[in-house]
C-alpha cells in the first residue's frame, strides 16, 4: 500500500500540475503553488496555536486531551501536504486545516489510535488464537 501511494501521488502530483500550468502558464502556477504553501503555513499556524490553548485547558482542568492531540496531529499532517508541492497534496492538506473537515476525520483517527494502543498493551500475541479457538492469553 505505501509502495503504490509514493509511486502513484507524485505521477497525479505532476499531472495536475501539468495540466494548470497549461492552461493558466508557468508562471502563474509556480505563483499559485507557493500562495498556497504560504497560506497553508498561516492555517496551520493559526489553528495549532487554538488546538495547543484547548490542551493546556482541558489539562489545567485535569482532563486528558485526546481531541486536541488527534487535531494536533491531523494539523501537522495537513501542513505537510500543504508544504509539498501539488495540488492535489494541497487540496488534502487544506481541508484537514479546516475545523468541519477535522471534525469528520477525527473519530476515525481516534478509534484507529485506540486500536493500535490496545494492540500494543496486549502484546504481540493478542490477535492470535491457538488451534481449537482458545486465545494464548491467561485471564488472572
Amino acid at each position: 500500500m505505501l509502495l503504490l501511494l509514493f509511486l502513484v501521488v507524485p505521477i497525479v502530483e505532476l499531472a495536475v500540475i501539468v495540466q494548470v500550468g497549461q492552461a493558466i502558464g508557468t508562471i502563474p502556477t509556480l505563483a499559485l503553488l507557493v500562495l498556497m504553501s504560504v497560506v497553508g503555513a498561516w492555517l496551520m499556524k493559526r489553528e495549532g496555536i487554538g488546538v495547543i490553548r484547548r490542551a493546556q485547558r482541558q489539562v489545567r482542568d485535569g482532563k486528558v486531551p485526546s481531541r486536541e492531540v488527534a487535531d494536533g496531529f491531523l494539523i501537522v499532517l495537513g501542513g505537510a501536504l500543504m508544504l509539498t508541492p501539488g495540488f492535489a497534496s494541497d487540496l488534502v492538506g487544506m481541508a484537514l486545516l479546516l475545523p468541519p473537515v477535522r471534525a469528520v476525520v477525527r473519530p476515525a483517527l481516534l478509534r484507529r489510535l485506540q486500536g493500535m494502543a490496545l494492540g500494543a498493551a496486549m502484546g504481540p500475541a493478542a490477535g492470535r488464537r491457538r488451534p481449537g479457538g482458545r486465545s494464548g492469553v491467561i485471564d488472572v
